[in-house]
This record gives C-alpha cells, structure tokens and sequence, in this order.
C-alpha cells in the first residue's frame, strides 16, 4: 500500500486532529476561490491561493501484531505426558517447570548408553591384542548411528537458522571423533606393520570408543533431561503449539560441543508442527501419548507488543527509525494506536500482491477508543493498517493536491500571472492528502489552477 490519498476516518481522534488541521488550512487556502471563465464558453476552471501551511505525508501499509517472543515445547521423546504442572493462560516465570513427559524408549536408551560408556572407560587398561580392527569398525559404526540420529533430530526443526546451528555443531562433534577415529587407524596399521607397539594402537583405539560413547550418553541423558519440560522463557501458556512446522531440539542439547549455540535456551529451540483439522484440540492430556516433536505447551511474551508491517519498495526510502505511525485494527473499531518504527529490514520479500516490499518493525503503543478511553489490549496476529507519518514540514507554501500535473516529465501548476494562465515547472516537498508542498516555482499569495487544468492552455485569459 503506498501514499495516502484521502483524509482519515473521523473516528480516529488521534491521527483526526493533523488531519482536521490539514482541511482547516486547506479551506483556508480555498477562501479566495473563484470560479474563472475560459473566455470562450468552455467549462469554467477553479481557482484558489498559494499559502503557507503545516502538511504531512502519511505511508499506509498492512501490518500484524507480534508478540516479543514465543517458545513451543515439545516431547523430546516418545512416551506419555505424565504430569501437567499449569494451566492455560497462566503466567509462568522463566525456568518453572510447566509438564513432565514418561519415556521408558528414552531412559532404556541412556541406560544403555551409561553401560556402553563404562565399558569404553574399561577398554584400554591393560588390554591385550584382540581384533583392533574389527573393534575400530564397531566404534565407527556405533558413531554413525549417533550422528545419524542427531542429523534427524536436526533436521525436523522448522526454523532455518536454528537447524543450521545445530546441524553445525553436529558436524563439529563428528570431525572430532573423525579424527581420534584416523588417530586410532593410523596407530592400529602401524602395529600390523610391525613399527609400534600393541600398546599405543590400543590407547588410540580406547580414545576413539570413550569419545563416541560420551557422546552417545551425553545425548542420551540429554533426552531425559528435557522430559521434564521448563518455560525457556516467561509468559503466558497456552496448550499445543504455533502454526509453523519443527520439531524438539532438547535431544541435541548433550551432543552440541559446549551446549547450544550461544545465546539460545535448547527447550526454547522447538517450534510445532502442522496443527490438527479444524475441530480437534490440540491440547495433549495428562496420560495422553505423545511421540518425539509433540508440541505440548506454547509460552507467549506479550509483555512488549510490536507490529510488524510490509512497506512497499515506492515508499520504503521515507521510512527510518523513529518515525511515528498511527494503528488501525480490524478487530477494534473506532480505536487508535500509537505506533514508532524500530528498525527497516535491507533485504526485501514479496508481497501478497506479488511486488517488492520490505518489513518494518515497530513498538506499538497504548490505544485510545473515540470517546478517548483506554483501547483494548491487542493480541498477536491481530491485523492492522500502519499510517506512517515519513514527512512533515511546519510553515511550508502550499497548493491542493489537485493543483499539480505533470508535463514535459515534470510537475506542473497553471498560475495566473496578470489574469493569463502561464505553466510553471515546480519542485515538490512534502506530499500530504489534501496539501502538497512547493519548494519551487509557485510562492505564497500565487493564484493556480485547481480544478479545470486539462482544460488550460498557456496564455489563455483567466478572469
């Protein structure tokens, strides 16, 4: 949506004010109009009066609330949820443990793990000969299926720059067994070859094992941490999750060199996948199944509502940081809302109309019904008109809107110069609804042309 054109609805007492005193000094300017013949029976031309005014340029573009963050929990396992420490809509504290999920798949898992690990720690002492080689392929076959696993887990998680963080640090933990694995080969062909001793082969070999199977454990015991499920952030829940795709990281978190990525909370990395058909709850009950990447509860932050608005390509340059909007929502009638642009997104997307567009984020202020009331609070999601005021200039000379055309690739008025019409090439400022501004070539107390200037030509008699 680009520059407006037309005044604001009347119930909008905030954004109506500018707007009134807009018309005001426009009628202002119109006092002195007259009706002037063409001197030729033509259809008569209107006239008014170049004068200095305030004028505002308003940008409308559609826009959403937001909210300042939103975590989905899920099952990082297979099992049932056991217990359900909350309710929907209530606020919760960062860290407070919301559900706990039952898995005996994932606590077999780590059990197995714990034993595997111990036995690796018992490897190299003292050992003798045995099949090094056939040891060291088990390792790495039993490494595969780790990483293999984790890899999947990853790759469920439907935002892109999170699953590419993890997968990265998957691929971190990989190289490092990668190389204590060739460590261990190397070791392994030189005793064949008769060059070292059993003892160092063995030693690199119990290196390689101890370090696949910490890793394997670390990811085991990482599962079942995450089946007591904490809020990541607070907030206020709600049951299910969002209505974009992913799946549980919490797995991954043991397995990640380090912990998660820097800055993230591992159980606020998942997002839910596809919600149900229409009429199913998606609210898991107490006992009820769950498999791995099974949203069970979402925290929203509304603590800070934002808006988030798409600004087309034609007007984007207007718009920087700081510059005041007014809110328009479909769900509230007759109320305003306060707005300030945060920050302009550089890279642009498509707009529903298929054009260029780019994001722009703003904080949303409180609202205010006609009867000047306090608005209801919004909710995320909730659509929005954003009246952006990109321009303004104070004292600035004026003509109507309908005074300008263009000509010879420029704007243009008629100005009456010793009662004849004569075209005069002008520079525009500031572009209001019912006002433009004149940086050049007309001056305040100029008469011009506002109605009728198809019908003008220069020279032409205007009495």
């Amino acid at each position: 949506m680009g520059r407006v054109r037309r005044p604001d609805p009347p119930r909008l007492p905030a954004a109506t004010r500018p707007r009134l005193l807009t018309a005001l000094l426009a009628a202002v300017v119109l006092t002195g109009t007259t009706a002037a013949s063409c001197g030729d029976g033509e259809s008569p031309v209107t006239l008014a009066v170049a004068a200095r005014a305030a004028v505002a340029e308003v940008v409308d573009a559609p826009a959403t609330v937001t909210a300042r963050a939103a975590a989905t929990l899920t099952a990082p396992a297979d099992g049932t949820l056991a217990s359900l420490r909350v309710q929907p809509g209530q606020r919760v504290r960062r860290g407070q443990v919301l559900a706990v999920v039952d898995s005996p798949t994932a606590r077999a898992r780590l059990r197995q793990a714990e034993a595997a690990l111990e036995a690796a720690k018992r490897a190299g002492r003292g050992a003798g000969g045995g099949d090094l080689t056939g040891s060291l392929r088990g390792t790495d076959r039993a490494a595969d299926e780790t990483y293999a696993a984790a890899r999947a887990a990853a790759g469920k998680i439907s935002d892109p720059q999170l699953r590419d963080a993890l997968l990265l640090q998957i691929r971190t933990a990989q190289q490092r067994y990668d190389d204590a694995a060739r460590a261990a080969d190397r070791a392994v062909r030189a005793v064949q070859r008769g060059v070292s001793s059993l003892n160092s082969a063995v030693s690199a070999l119990a290196t390689a094992q101890r370090l696949q199977a910490r890793q394997a454990y670390d990811l085991a015991k990482a599962t079942v941490d995450a089946l007591t499920l904490r809020a990541p952030i607070a907030g206020i829940v709600q049951p299910g999750g969002t209505a974009t795709g992913g799946a549980s990281a919490d797995a991954l978190a043991g397995l990640l060199a380090g912990g998660a990525p820097a800055g993230i909370d591992p159980s606020a990395l998942a997002a839910a996948p596809a919600g149900p058909p229409p009429g199913v709850d998606v609210a898991v009950p107490v006992g009820g199944p769950v498999t791995a990447g099974t949203p069970v509860l979402t925290v929203v932050d509304i603590g800070e509502l934002g808006l988030l608005a798409e600004v087309d390509e034609t007007d984007v340059l207007l718009v920087r940081p700081g510059v005041t909007a007014t809110v328009e929502l479909d769900a509230v009638s007759g109320a305003s809302y306060d707005a300030t642009v945060r920050s302009v997104d550089v890279l642009p997307t498509t707009s529903a109309r298929g054009g260029v567009s780019y994001r722009v984020r703003l904080s949303l202020g409180a609202g205010r019904l006609v009867e000047a009331e306090p608005a209801p609070v919004p909710r995320p999601g909730m659509n929005a008109v954003v009246r952006l005021r990109v321009r303004e200039a104070a004292d600035a000379v004026t003509v109507p809107a309908s005074a300008v055309f263009s000509a010879d690739g420029r704007d243009a008025v008629w100005v009456v110069r010793d009662g004849r019409a004569d075209r005069a090439a002008v520079t525009l400022g500031v572009q209001g609804q019912d006002l433009v501004q004149i940086v050049s070539g007309v001056q305040a107390g100029d008469q011009v042309v506002v109605r009728g200037a198809d019908q003008v030509r220069d020279g032409q008699e205007l009495r």
